[in-house]
């Protein structure tokens, strides 16, 4: 997990450290004291402690959910509600020509329909399905997706996450892929779909895809070599297909000319943890290809070809500062 958006790398560095030395004296009241006289500085201080303990807590583990999340998921294991019920309550409604996708009305209800997907991968897993049909699926890193093959469209739903598509050609039934922010219908083709919160990126490989925006109703076609992000308004303008975006699937990651700072944030994807990256270098260029199964070899290749160095705090607490 990358830095968060808005917090400042030196207050986080600053957390962290009174995290390390609160752990290696938890009975020192007169540290203790001084780490409340840090604490009480200021907003800023707060929300980056508070970020340190979640990142600590999801490390070792999530913790038990309330019994009302417990409650609902055994209802859905249960057999309650079927995959097909699942998909039908976000319903695809047709009306006079123009898709009506009634989506993720809250988040609380899309990650409990992520906990009970079909396909899911854990942060830094990456995995392949071939479905029924003869479609190859491969599921990015937090990802999580359910399948539908019983009705008249063969149906995908991603939830969360990123997964590249080659399309199967053993069922004749038109395939749809759902997402936040819209359908997409692919006509014969490798694509891309990832979920960025509230908008969805396509990359297309080869044929073509059509993407239709929840809300507006607008309808795009993307062809091979293109790429379009889309929310549930409006598609926004193409350009070239991102050849990263289809790379991980072999388990690379692909930086060309790419900036330390977003380097950092893809390569935090893949692994649990804090991963940051000190302003004084985030700006710097990073080229070639690194690993995505071994994180820390990718980081000890940046050692190699740039001014840093990889600080460890913690085993999921890492940054990357200036050597």
């Amino acid at each position: 997990m990358s830095q968060q958006a808005g917090f400042d790398h030196a207050t986080l560095e600053c957390a962290a450290q009174w995290f390390a030395r609160l752990q290696a004296a938890p009975t020192d009241a007169k540290l203790h004291a001084q780490w409340q006289q840090w604490l009480a500085q200021g907003d800023a201080q707060c929300q980056a402690w508070g970020y340190v303990e979640r990142v600590s807590q999801r490390f070792g583990g999530l913790r038990e959910q309330g019994p009302a999340a417990h409650q609902a998921l055994a209802g859905l294991r249960a057999g309650k509600q079927t995959r097909r019920r699942l998909l039908s309550q976000f319903g695809l409604l047709a009306g006079a020509g123009v898709l009506g996708w009634l989506g993720w009305r809250n988040d609380s209800l899309g990650s409990l329909y992520a906990w009970h997907a079909r396909y899911r991968t854990a942060v830094g897993e990456r995995r392949q399905e071939l479905l029924s049909d003869g479609t190859r699926l491969w599921l990015n890193t937090a990802t999580a997706l359910d399948v539908d093959e019983q009705g008249t469209h063969r149906e995908l739903v991603l939830y969360t996450g990123e997964v590249l598509i080659e399309t199967g050609h053993l069922d004749q039934r038109p395939l749809q892929v759902h997402t936040r922010a819209g359908l997409l219908q692919p006509l014969g083709t490798r694509f891309s779909v990832r979920e960025r919160g509230p908008a969805t990126q396509l990359n297309v490989y080869e044929g073509a895809v059509r993407i239709t925006c929840q809300a507006s109703g607008q309808t795009v076609t993307v062809p091979a070599g293109n790429q379009v992000t889309f929310d549930s308004q409006a598609a926004g303008p193409q350009t070239r297909a991102d050849a990263s975006r289809e790379a991980w699937s072999r388990g690379l990651l692909l930086a060309e000319d790419m900036p330390l700072a977003q380097f950092i944030e893809a390569l935090g994807a893949y692994r649990p943890g804090h991963l940051g990256v000190d302003p004084r270098v985030a700006g710097l260029r990073v080229m070639g290809s690194f690993p995505l199964a071994d994180t820390d070899l990718a980081l000890a290749q940046l050692e190699e070809v740039l001014p840093v160095r990889v600080q460890r705090r913690f085993d999921w607490w890492v940054s990357v500062v200036p050597r």
